[in-house]
């Protein structure tokens, strides 16, 4: 990391929500990993609950890693001069007070905060769809507001994934599918829990749209044009990237992962029996070295573009997402979904270079100053 010597480091604030219970809440192995990074770089780094946070005060509370005692401590901090959003569910974020030291901390002026707030599908489809490059990346997507949207969208495509606009790790995904030589040829595939899937068919689209709406209650979903992936083993897969912004400020890819889904799983998230696997394992049996390496590339690039347009759309400083990208038999590029709060990446040598990233950013942020 190149920084001029004698060039003074910024204090940086990891912010999260408190918890009666466990003083704060969030990814406490993630938290370690960012204070010990953070220790190693020689910047002076801590954890910061909004309800601690007071940006008038020269000090304020917050929780240091004790390694010798294995313990978080409560102590006296200066106020950050950066601070890097890892409030960890989208409930707690959304709660009035939360929302409103977020935005005070982005109205403040020189207090530096990157990656405000979770992304929303929807949303996401909408910034990409504003650029034509990025457009072309999305598959076919609408809000799922009623049974007569959903049918024509339905027959033209032949299958439909049925997303949560604000889902998490591949929760309450479903899969539908129409084949008219059925005797019934609805088919909802519900993803359940512990490598279950719940099938449900019917010759009644009435019947079908009761059924959905039992599933989806009053969370706002999405339907999406089924994409016929890339697969190994009879197995789809889709690529995970995570991309960071450097000590310069530039978007750059820190890391490229492949997820393969679980047997007869409908999404290829961990939780939901995916596995985490190399990606030219994946793509060289299905298109051969040579065009691996061409797809590896292109991919990189389109995961650039993609995050530029995002944060273009989103209107806030971001420093870092993840996405789900994924690769049809054709070999073009899809895009699915991106993470404001990236998920760890269980890959090692990607996990050091994207705690060592929050840093650089984090420095150039403060660099810069605030605009």
């Amino acid at each position: 990391m190149s920084l001029l010597a004698g060039d003074q480091k910024p204090v940086i604030a990891v912010l999260t929500v408190d918890d009666e219970w466990t003083q704060f809440r969030g990814n406490r192995a993630n938290f370690r990993d960012i204070v010990r990074t953070g220790r190693e770089l020689n910047y002076p780094v801590y954890i910061v609950t909004t309800k601690d946070l007071k940006l008038s005060a020269n000090k304020i509370q917050g929780y240091g890693y004790s390694p010798e005692d294995k313990q978080w401590k409560k102590q006296w901090f200066p106020l950050p001069q950066v601070i890097y959003n890892r409030i960890p569910l989208r409930e707690d974020e959304q709660r009035p007070s939360v929302r409103r030291k977020i935005d005070e901390c982005i109205r403040h002026g020189s207090v530096q905060l990157f990656n405000p707030y979770f992304f929303n599908k929807w949303t996401l489809f909408d910034w990409l769809k504003q650029n034509r490059t990025t457009k072309a990346l999305v598959p076919a997507t609408k809000r799922m507001r009623s049974f007569k949207s959903l049918l024509p969208m339905l027959e033209q495509y032949g299958s439909l994934y049925l997303k949560p606009e604000s889902g998490k790790a591949g929760k309450g995904i479903m899969l539908l599918q129409f084949d008219e030589a059925e005797k019934r040829p609805y088919r909802l595939t519900i993803q359940g829990l512990r490598q279950k899937n719940v099938v449900y068919k019917t010759g009644k689209p009435l019947l079908l749209w009761k059924r959905i709406k039992a599933e989806t209650g009053r969370v706002p979903y999405i339907m999406q044009e089924g994409i016929e992936l890339a697969s190994y083993k009879g197995r789809h897969f889709d690529i995970r990237m995570l991309v960071q912004k450097t000590e310069r400020g530039i978007w750059t890819v820190t890391g490229v992962g492949a997820r393969l889904a679980g047997h007869r799983r409908i999404t290829t998230h961990v939780p939901q029996g995916g596995s985490v696997e190399e990606p030219e394992k994946l793509l060289i049996p299905a298109f051969g070295k040579e065009m691996t390496a061409s797809l590896l590339n292109r991919l990189k690039s389109s995961g650039l573009l993609i995050a530029k347009q995002i944060e273009k759309g989103s209107g806030h400083t971001l420093g870092e997402m993840s996405m789900d990208l994924g690769i049809d038999l054709d070999g073009k590029i899809w895009f699915f979904e991106a993470n404001a709060k990236p998920m760890k990446f269980d890959e090692p040598h990607i996990r050091k270079k994207s705690l060592e990233r929050i840093f650089q950013f984090s420095h150039y942020l403060y660099q810069q100053g605030k605009v």
